[in-house]
């Protein structure tokens, strides 16, 4: 069973910084892709941030030039940095990741906060 554990979520001060976690229970080159999305209050899920097995990335427009998504194989573990934090980004981000392009795995979620 495929488990993905967010940490890192919090309350931060517009402009300031945070970085998400993103911990997988086996190897994340299993993975076709793991990515991270969010989902304020009201509103549907999103795509923030992908990187696929071979290291490609792909951002949102709103997020682009300020998050960066990267990862560690050796930790199994997928980062979301996020920099010049907006109050629109407040949300619940959660970790997805797809398996054999069929299979589907989302993490807990984490709430992040941006004061204005």
């Amino acid at each position: 069973q495929v488990q993905l554990v967010e940490s890192g979520g919090g309350l931060v001060q517009a402009g300031g910084s945070l970085r998400l976690s993103c911990a997988a229970s086996g190897s994340i080159f299993s993975f076709n892709v793991m990515g991270w999305y969010r989902q304020a209050p009201g509103k549907q899920r999103d795509l923030v941030a992908v990187i696929s097995s071979g290291g490609g990335t792909n951002y949102a427009e709103s997020v682009k030039g300020r998050f960066t998504i990267s990862r560690d194989s050796a930790k199994n573990t997928v980062y979301l940095q996020m920099n010049s934090l907006k109050p629109e980004d407040t949300a619940v981000y959660y970790c997805h990741a797809r398996r054999n392009w069929a299979s589907d795995y989302w993490g807990q979620g984490t709430q992040v906060t941006v004061s204005s």
